[in-house]
């Protein structure tokens, strides 16, 4: 249909903040980041947030409002070699030398090591680029401290249904393919369920449906239409990696499953794509907290080993650590008992932040708090029978508020045991 013509996302890539969509709190009137591209005053920054929601468009806008040269680099494919060119290449031009310092935009630098991130360094703090950095990583775990300190962090949301409706609207009436075609959109569940908040994703999932009805005068998008357009064209729909999260949503979701066989597919789907290995491993540790908890301990200290191995031997080798790991967890028992103590225990932590901590829990360092009663009462445990006694540790209000239920499996049958011998007022209930 559109021949030599880029796709439809970048056709409708908007080039001011005026025609950019969503992340109202980040660049709305009066808002932080628009503020400061308004006021020509740029500082480093990182844009955290999913895939699709406009990080690689904003750094653009905010490269072209300023009139500042825009340079970019991707993670995946740049070196150290590549960022000093670049730095190199900044401190000639002239703009820089009229205090306009260039842009220097990294896509994926969550994947930058650390030789390559302390390469930007210098630079960024000299203020010879203004650095914006995009990721959906979280930048507190990929980002040397260095870098980080001197970069702000902004996080970018996933586009709401109003915000996709937008785009789907302006590229039918704005496209130069598709302004002309007789197109109705009859149901939009579909398309705005599929896109997961992705503009990209919308986007190309609407060119593939059109794509669909090449040599109709007149074409009704459904949400039939749109799941077997889909379904027929899954090659194309993941021709950008558009289903990298869906790949993982699938794998995490086949662990705690305990299906093994589905999370090593999706594992082998994940690696034969190039995934970033120790991405997944950061997600089998999540997934040994979050599923399997307390039904399996080791399963932690295996997740946890995996990630060692996987950053010190790297690929090919370490997909044989990641295969080994992902089976152990999925065909370990569950329990989320530990991850829903607390969450209930941050729910009640919320409504009041101000309950006291009784006072024979609090330290006396010094002669004063001991007048004032603190740590008075306190009763050391390992001087009692069996290294328990039975004293009021939660705060005044709170008492015998149980947070953690031990959950039915091997391991948990035991600790509610004890729970049950120390705590029988709470836990025979």
């Amino acid at each position: 249909m559109n021949g030599m013509l880029p796709p439809l996302p970048e056709r409708m890539r908007p080039h001011d903040l005026d025609g950019y969509v969503g992340q109202k709190h980040l660049v709305g009137k009066g808002c932080i980041l628009r503020n400061m591209i308004e006021s020509g005053n740029l500082s480093s920054f990182i844009l955290w947030g999913p895939p699709g929601v406009g990080k690689t468009t904003l750094a653009r806008i905010i490269a072209d409002t300023g009139g500042r040269e825009f340079f970019t680099l991707s993670a995946v494919s740049a070196g150290v070699k590549d960022v000093r060119d670049i730095i190199d290449s900044a401190k000639s031009r002239s703009v820089f030398s009229k205090g306009a310092a260039p842009v220097l935009f990294i896509d994926e630098i969550h994947r930058f090591n650390k030789a390559q991130q302390d390469a930007l360094l210098g630079a960024v703090e000299a203020g010879i680029v203004v650095l914006i950095g995009a990721t959906t990583e979280n930048p507190s775990f990929e980002v040397i401290t260095p870098l980080l300190s001197r970069c702000q962090v902004f996080v970018l949301r996933s586009l709401e249904a109003d915000d996709l409706r937008v785009l789907l609207d302006r590229a039918l009436a704005e496209d130069e393919l598709l302004k002309d075609r007789n197109i109705k959109v009859l149901e939009t569940e579909a398309l705005f369920r599929q896109s997961g908040g992705d503009a990209r994703k919308l986007l190309n999932i609407l060119e593939i449906v059109v794509d669909s009805q090449a040599g109709k005068d007149k074409v009704e998008i459904t949400n039939k239409l749109v799941t077997e357009c889909l379904q027929e064209n899954v090659a194309i729909y993941d021709k950008d990696g558009e289903m990298h999260y869906d790949i993982i949503s699938a794998f995490i979701k086949s662990i705690r499953g305990s299906d093994p066989n589905a999370a090593i597919y999706y594992l082998a789907r994940m690696l034969d794509g190039g995934e970033d290995p120790l991405f997944v491993a950061r997600r089998l540790c999540l997934s040994a907290s979050e599923d399997v908890g307390l039904a399996n301990p080791n399963a932690l200290l295996l997740a946890n080993a995996t990630f060692q191995v996987v950053n010190q031997i790297g690929m090919p080798e370490a997909r044989i650590p990641l295969a080994e790991c992902t089976v152990y967890l999925a065909s370990s028992p569950k329990s989320n008992a530990s991850y829903m103590a607390l969450e209930k225990a941050l729910a009640v932590a919320r409504e009041d932040k101000t309950r006291a901590v009784p006072l024979h829990l609090r330290n006396a360092p010094t002669a004063l708090m001991e007048q004032l009663g603190y740590s008075d009462g306190y009763k050391y445990a390992h001087d009692f029978p069996g290294h328990f006694v039975d004293q009021e540790f939660m705060p005044k209000g709170l008492e015998g508020h149980v947070f953690y239920e031990p959950a039915p499996n091997r391991h948990e049958d035991a600790l509610k045991a004890y729970l049950l011998a120390c705590w029988p007022k709470y836990y025979s209930k």
